[in-house]
């Protein structure tokens, strides 16, 4: 029993010194895309995503990630869109403190039951809005490096 509060009274009186060491800057690492509003003082509002299709990049079907990227992060199912040869108007669902300007997107070309475990790289295009609809020209977007070529 001594031994245990001798070892308790060491840790403790250790982690005691340790946080009286003011020599150490603190940092602290937040997420920011977890509070937008506070940060920005800014509210958030719901947006959807309409495509209009490209045949060049659609191909058998396109499988398009939202990457989250201030002003907006995405929503829940909405993040993920397939797109196929006959479009059936997916929508993408993201929450934004102002309308976009651009979206980017990590994509993969499949089927639409394909169980494809990677994407190819960033699909980088930019976006009109009519308030909070939102429409993405796939013709209008710029296929950005495969992820091999980030290395």
């Amino acid at each position: 029993m001594k031994k245990i509060l001798i070892s308790l009274f060491v840790v403790f009186f250790t982690a005691n010194l340790n946080a009286a060491d003011t020599s150490q800057p603190r940092i602290s690492i937040f997420s920011t895309s977890t509070d937008w509003e506070g940060v920005t003082g800014l509210s958030l509002a719901e947006y959807r995503g309409t495509f209009i299709p490209d045949n060049r990049l659609v191909g058998r079907g396109l499988v398009l990630y939202y990457l989250d990227g201030f002003p907006c992060y995405g929503l829940g199912e909405g993040v993920r869109v397939w797109i196929g040869p006959k479009y059936d108007h997916e929508h993408l669902r993201i929450a934004c403190v102002a309308a976009p300007t651009e979206i980017k997107f990590a994509y993969r070309n499949a089927a639409r039951d394909a169980d494809e475990a990677a994407t190819k790289g960033i699909l980088t295009c930019p976006v009109k809005d009519k308030g909070r609809e939102l429409t993405i020209d796939l013709s209008d977007c710029i296929i950005g490096p495969d992820w091999d070529e980030y290395k």
